[in-house]
Order: C-alpha cells, then sequence, then structure tokens
C-alpha cells in the first residue's frame, strides 16, 4: 500500500476509508426515506447554522432591548431563555424558527408528519444545551434531533 493513501484515509476520516474499502452508505437521509436533493431532503449543515445565527442573534437583540436594561451579561441569558421560548412557539406551531424560515428549512417528524409538543420541548431544550446540537448521526442529525425523533429538511 502507498503511504500517501494510507495518510489520506487517516485525514479523511473513517467514513471515506470505508467508502475506499466499498462501502456503501448512500445518501444522507436515505435512510429516513427523504430524497437526495431538493424539497424534502436534508438541510445542509450550513443552513442550519446561518438559521442559529439569525435566531440567536434576534433573541440577543430582543433580551438588550426589552429585559437587560443595558447590561451585556444579563443579556446572554435572558436570551437563552428568549431562544428556548421562541424554538418551542415557533417550531410547535409552524414547524420552523424566523431564522430557519429565512433558509428555506422546517423541522418534521421522522415520519413525516408534525412533532407533537413534548417533542418540541424536549428538542428545544437539548439544543439550548448545545452539546447535543454538535454529535452527529450520518444522516446529518444532531443528538437532539434524533432523541425527539425529528428531521430538519429543506422546504
Amino acid at each position: 500500500m502507498d503511504n500517501r493513501q494510507a495518510i489520506g484515509s487517516w485525514l479523511s476520516g473513517p467514513r471515506a476509508a470505508a467508502e475506499d474499502m466499498g462501502a456503501d452508505f448512500g445518501h444522507r437521509g436515505e435512510r429516513l426515506g427523504l430524497p437526495q436533493a431538493g424539497p424534502g431532503s436534508i438541510a445542509p449543515l450550513g443552513r442550519r447554522f446561518g438559521a442559529v445565527f439569525i435566531d440567536w442573534g434576534l433573541c440577543l437583540l430582543i433580551a438588550y432591548g426589552l429585559f437587560a436594561n443595558g447590561d451585556g451579561k444579563a443579556a446572554g441569558n435572558w436570551a437563552l431563555g428568549i431562544f428556548l421560548l421562541l424554538s418551542v412557539l415557533t417550531v410547535g406551531t409552524v414547524g420552523f424558527t424566523p431564522g430557519k424560515r429565512i433558509f428555506g428549512l422546517r423541522i418534521i417528524a421522522e415520519d413525516g408528519g408534525r412533532l407533537g409538543l413534548f417533542r418540541v420541548a424536549l428538542r428545544s431544550l437539548l439544543l439550548s444545551l448545545a452539546i447535543p446540537a454538535l454529535i452527529w448521526d450520518r444522516d446529518g442529525r444532531g443528538l437532539h434531533d434524533r432523541l425527539a425523533r425529528a428531521v430538519q429538511v429543506r422546504i
């Protein structure tokens, strides 16, 4: 074996090495019955980060202007609570937050339906903890989505 090939597979990660050996993982969302691209496909990571950035910025703005009385440190604490409330209310009713709507994303149940209030609240609480959102599966879903049995898809 060529040393460059071994180093390349190590740098590329275990998935790339397994694919080089012939493993077929399929496209993201295939196991869930979702299309590879277009509406209904798994939301790309960049769009999801953009949506969270917009939502967090909106929550910080609301917290700073309405609750923190000009105290930047207090605004962060208030923003987290507002973020949790925003997520539960908007995802629970229309299926997306303002940031997700801007980026053309929606949150649905694994079976394609709407998430119930308990699953929306669980997902939102885990998302506000941040750690579960940073652990992904091979479909690109965060742990918060897996535990709530939710999927972020393109509209």
